[in-house]
This record gives structure tokens, C-alpha cells and sequence, in this order.
């Protein structure tokens, strides 16, 4: 097993000029607690001239599987949904949304902690295929999600390539003991 048992922890990590003017700083915290896992944290940033301030929550079970999570703009907009752990989605209200079926794991536009998830839950291990997956993928300018196809390879005990499914977009991303990104390549580094 290349992670530890995880243990409660802050970390952060600055976004990295990508050539679009991305600049921001993101504080997560994160536990375990009696139902599996517990993520909190706050982003701050400027993206193409427009600043956001977005908080997140995550709740995952001790499989690693997204269970809910909140995202919350400062002056903006909200979105709440929740999981059964095995690709179905609910509103707020309670009503399914059809459109993410099969999402297991979630990306945040704005972070680099959500690679964590899949990487965590499937723990795969050098050798093994890559893991074909679709992600409910969330950006910080709409709150919209959507179904987004990812893969991830692991390269040893803790490096791992994330591959867009289009093949737009590839990092080799050095992880830690707890699995947490370490550096994200043009995008995030850890402070």
C-alpha cells in the first residue's frame, strides 16, 4: 500500500500562472472521522480577470466515494449534492440527477485535491492498467456540473499520471504519505 491510514492534517497548496493569469491559495483541512473522511477548505484566486472565493465540503465514506459535497461562492453561486456511493446523484431537494449517472468520483476546477479521490479509492499500483473513469466535474465559473472522462496510471508507489480522456491535457503528479498532490505541474505546487 503506497499511503498511510490517513490522519487529520491542513495543507495548502498556491495556483501557478498557466499562462492564463491563474493566481490563487487554497487552505483544505482534513480528517477521518467515524463515517469515513471529512474535507473542508477555502479557495481564493483570479481566473482570466474574474476573483472568486469559493469554500468546499466533501464527505466521503471509508471506502473513499464521494457521499456529498457543498460549494459555496462568495457572492455567488451554491451547489449541494449528495451520493449513493455508486453513481447516482440528488439534488438538494432530493431529486436524481440522470445527467451524472455513473460519476463516482468528483473534480473541482479549482483544486488539486480532488485528484486524490480516485487515486485513493481505486489504489492502483505500478503495473496495473489505467483506471478509464468519468468524473463529475465541477467549474468554479458556472457551478454546473457534468460527466468528464479521466484517466490515471500509476507510475510508482506515489506518482501518478492524470490524462484527460481527450487527450487535451496530461501531469505526472507526485503524491504524499496520505495521498494529497504534492506538485501539479504548470498548474498547483504545495506550500
Amino acid at each position: 500500500m503506497p499511503f498511510r491510514p490517513l490522519s487529520e492534517r491542513s495543507v495548502r497548496w498556491r495556483a501557478l500562472g498557466d499562462g492564463g493569469g491563474a493566481e490563487g491559495l487554497e487552505h483544505l483541512h482534513i480528517r477521518p472521522v467515524s463515517s469515513g473522511i471529512e474535507i473542508r477548505s477555502v479557495v481564493i484566486g483570479d481566473r482570466g480577470g474574474a476573483a472568486y472565493g469559493v469554500s468546499y465540503e466533501i464527505d466521503c465514506d471509508s471506502l473513499w466515494r464521494v457521499r456529498a459535497f457543498r460549494l459555496r461562492a462568495l457572492g455567488g453561486p451554491s451547489l449541494d449534492l449528495s451520493s449513493d456511493g455508486a453513481g447516482r446523484w440528488f439534488a438538494a431537494d432530493g431529486t436524481e440527477r440522470a445527467d451524472l449517472a455513473g460519476c463516482i468520483d468528483i473534480d473541482l476546477a479549482g483544486t488539486p485535491f480532488t485528484n486524490t479521490l480516485p487515486i485513493r479509492r481505486l489504489a492502483p499500483t505500478q503495473g496495473d492498467p489505467c483506471a478509464e473513469l468519468t468524473m463529475l466535474y465541477v467549474p468554479f465559473d458556472t457551478f454546473e456540473p457534468f460527466p468528464d472522462g479521466q484517466r490515471y496510471t500509476a507510475l510508482g508507489p506515489r506518482r501518478f499520471l492524470y490524462e484527460a480522456a481527450d487527450r487535451s491535457f496530461s501531469a505526472e503528479l507526485p503524491l504524499d504519505e496520505d495521498g494529497l498532490v504534492i506538485d501539479y505541474p504548470t498548474l498547483f505546487e504545495r506550500l
